[in-house]
C-alpha cells in the first residue's frame, strides 16, 4: 500500500512529506533552470570578451601628491604641497672647493641602439614635462640627471662611466669621462658585470694610487692629489656634499649601505672607497671575495640580487660579526679579514622614495643620497626638471617625499 501512495511521485491529501523531499521539491525548478542559466552568463561572458575592449592597466602620465611620511616627526622633512615647511641640514653647494677629491663611478651600457634610426611607435613615449622620451632617451635622460645632481652638490668632483665598448655612449660634458672595459653586458648578466668592472677600476686607480705615491716620494716638494671613489647606481641624486663623509670618518677603507632587511640588509648602489694605496688595495680585495661568493652561490639571481646577496654573505659569514647591528639605522665600523669597513644607514646614504624603505617615517633631514631604483626612474627627472626650475633642494625633496605612492613607471 505505501509503495503505491509514492509510486507516481506526489503525495495524497494529508499526508506528511518528510524534510528530504521537502528540500528535493524545494530545488527541483533550481535544477530545471540552471543549465539555461549557466548558458546564458556563458554566453554573456563571451560577447563581453568580443565587443567591448579590454581594461589596460594605466600608468599616470603626471605626478599625483599625496601626504608626505613624516609629517610631525622630529628631525623629518614637513612639507605642504611641494613646499617645505622646514629646513634640511645642508644646502647646495656652491664653494670652489666642493668635492675635489671625490670621483663618482657608474655602470651604464646603452641597450637596442639601432631604435635612434627605427620609426617611434607612439606606446614608447613618454612625456615629461614638454618633452617625449622614447626608450633610449629616457636611459640617456636618467644618467644624464645621474650627473647634474653631482655637478650641483659637488661642482668639482668627476664622473667616471664604465661601458660596454661596443655601446655608442658619447658624453659631452665637463668633468664627465668614459671608460670601456670588455665584458658581459647583457640585462642577465649586468649586475654580475658591475662587480668585475669596479674590481677593475679599483685596479687601475691602485695603480695610479701607488705611482703618485711613488712621485710624491721623490719630489716631496710636489703635491699630490688623491681621489677617493663613490661606486654608484646611476639612478641616484646626490643632494648633499659626501666629500665630508672621508673626513668625518677618517679611519675606514671602504663604506657600504645597509637597512633593516634580514635576507638583503645591503645594498650594492652605494660604495665608498677611500683613495690610499691600502684603501684601494682592501677594497679590490673584498669586491673579489663578493664576485667569488656570486659566482659561486647566486648566478641564479643574476638578473637581480645577487650582488647583494653576494655582500650580505661575505659579511655575515665572519664569525665576529654581529648582524642584529643593522636593526638600529646608525653608522658602524667592523673589521673584516683586515679591511675596515665603514656601514652606513641606507636612511640617509641611499634613502628611497616611499613605495619601499622610509614610506612610513619620513625623510631624514640629513639626508645625503635618493635611490631612485625600480619604478621610480620617471620620478627622478620629475625631481630634476623641478629642481632646475625652483633651485631649492628642500622643494624639490618634498615634490619626491609626496608623489612616492604614484605608479608612473616606465
Amino acid at each position: 500500500m505505501m509503495s503505491n501512495e509514492f509510486s507516481s511521485g506526489v503525495p495524497v491529501p494529508g499526508m506528511k512529506i518528510g524534510g528530504g523531499a521537502r528540500r528535493f521539491l524545494f530545488l527541483l525548478p533550481v535544477m530545471i533552470f540552471l543549465p539555461y542559466l549557466l548558458s546564458v552568463l556563458e554566453l554573456h561572458k563571451f560577447s563581453t570578451s568580443v565587443d567591448a575592449p579590454k581594461k589596460r592597466g594605466t600608468k599616470s602620465d603626471h605626478l599625483v601628491l599625496g601626504p608626505a611620511a613624516g609629517q610631525g616627526l622630529r628631525n623629518r622633512l614637513h612639507c605642504q604641497g611641494t613646499r617645505a615647511l622646514n629646513k634640511t641640514h645642508h644646502t647646495v653647494s656652491q664653494s670652489s672647493n666642493s668635492g675635489e677629491n671625490v670621483a663618482f663611478v657608474t655602470v651604464f651600457t646603452i641597450y637596442n641602439s639601432s631604435e635612434k634610426n627605427a620609426e617611434t611607435r607612439s606606446s614608447d613615449l613618454v612625456t615629461i614635462g614638454n618633452t617625449s622620451y622614447t626608450k633610449l632617451e629616457r636611459s640617456m635622460a636618467i644618467l644624464d640627471s645621474f650627473i647634474d645632481f653631482i655637478q650641483v652638490t659637488m661642482p668639482l668632483s668627476n664622473v667616471i662611466i664604465l661601458t660596454d665598448p661596443e655601446s655608442d655612449l658619447r658624453m659631452d660634458k665637463q668633468r664627465v669621462t668614459t671608460y670601456p672595459i670588455q665584458g658581459e653586458y647583457s640585462r642577465d648578466r649586468l649586475m654580475l658585470q658591475r662587480i668585475r668592472s669596479y674590481i677593475v677600476r679599483v685596479h687601475c686607480a691602485l695603480q695610479v694610487a701607488f705611482l703618485t705615491t711613488r712621485l710624491k716620494e721623490l719630489n716631496s716638494h710636489v703635491q699630490g692629489q688623491m681621489s677617493h671613489y663613490i661606486f654608484t647606481d646611476s639612478d641616484i641624486a646626490v643632494v648633499d656634499d659626501l666629500g665630508q663623509l672621508f673626513d668625518t670618518y677618517s679611519s675606514f677603507h671602504l663604506a657600504l649601505t645597509f637597512r633593516n632587511n634580514k635576507d638583503q640588509p645591503l645594498n650594492s648602489g652605494f660604495i665608498a672607497v677611500r683613495g690610499t694605496a691600502e684603501g684601494l688595495q682592501r677594497a679590490k680585495e673584498f669586491l673579489e671575495e663578493v664576485l667569488k661568493a656570486y659566482t659561486t652561490r647566486y648566478m641564479r639571481a643574476s638578473r637581480m640580487l645577487g650582488d647583494q646577496l653576494a655582500l650580505a654573505w661575505v659579511v655575515k659569514s665572519h664569525p665576529s660579526f654581529d648582524s642584529r647591528r643593522f636593526s638600529k639605522p646608525v653608522p658602524f665600523s667592523e673589521e673584516l679579514n683586515g679591511a675596515s669597513i665603514l656601514f652606513l644607514p641606507c636612511a640617509l646614504y641611499n634613502w628611497t622614495p616611499p613605495e619601499g624603505a622610509g614610506q612610513f617615517h619620513g625623510l631624514p633631514l640629513d639626508v645625503k643620497v635618493v635611490h631612485f631604483k625600480g619604478s621610480r626612474k620617471r620620478l627622478m627627472l620629475e625631481a630634476w626638471n623641478f629642481f632646475h626650475s625652483s633651485l631649492n633642494i628642500d622643494d624639490m625633496l618634498c615634490l619626491v617625499l609626496g608623489s612616492g605612492r604614484t605608479k608612473y613607471d616606465f
